[in-house]
């Protein structure tokens, strides 16, 4: 029987596991101390993420804090992501990629159209699967602020300019965040098919939690 190789390196019992499927939103609850593992299954597939505090989701991911706490744009092993209470939510603790994005933001219908023309106006974008999820706990579209792209490469050119390029994974790829507190992880696949970000194909990625 062949050995699951997404699950190599993680300790601990598994408690969720789930594949995400392409263009889908995912919500779950991470107790601290657990481990969830992002598996990007067939590669270069951007998953734009938020976090919010289990026990006062008014406590939520800053990108601003955590930029700001590490000096620098871009998120890597040992990154602390921290909150707009300046505290520590969740720690990259393992990246088989190099670095992920924080400043690239979510796809939006209204986005789409100013990047893209009127004709993707009816896409589905990540802002929409953001709020389809949040919405099954009470919050709005004013709940969703500055969040992470995990394998989306967005590089800073020289005259301060941001591209969206191709991205640095490759099928089975992962990144592994320990909850350094009780919190609600909310998750886009992104479904965005107008630049590289998921080499124009959304695919599936794969969600395990250990505890």
């Amino acid at each position: 029987m062949n050995a699951d190789t997404h699950l190599s390196g993680l300790a601990g019992a598994v408690i969720h596991d789930v594949i995400v499927p392409a263009r889908a939103p995912w919500l779950y609850h991470v107790a601290a101390g657990q481990t969830l593992r992002i598996v990007d299954l067939e590669g270069n597939q951007a998953v734009d993420f938020l976090l919010y505090s289990a026990a006062d989701d008014a406590e939520r991911y800053s990108a601003q804090d955590t930029v700001a706490a590490q000096g620098n744009l871009f998120l890597r092993t040992g990154t602390v992501l921290l909150s707009n209470e300046g505290r520590p939510m969740m720690t990259i603790a393992a990246s088989a990629v190099d670095y992920h994005d924080t400043i690239g933001g979510a796809c939006s219908c209204e986005s789409n159209t100013l990047r893209y023309g009127h004709h993707t106006k009816a896409e589905h974008a990540c802002v929409e699967n953001f709020l389809e999820a949040n919405l099954t706990e009470g919050r709005s579209k004013r709940d969703i602020v500055s969040n992470i792209n995990f394998f989306m490469n967005v590089p800073v050119e020289p005259d301060g300019s941001l591209g969206i390029v191709d991205g640095i994974s490759a099928p089975g790829l992962t990144v592994d965040l320990r909850a350094e507190m009780d919190v609600v992880v909310v998750v886009s696949n992104c479904p965005q098919v107008n630049n590289p970000c998921n080499g124009f194909n959304p695919t599936p990625v794969r969600m395990i939690v250990t505890a």
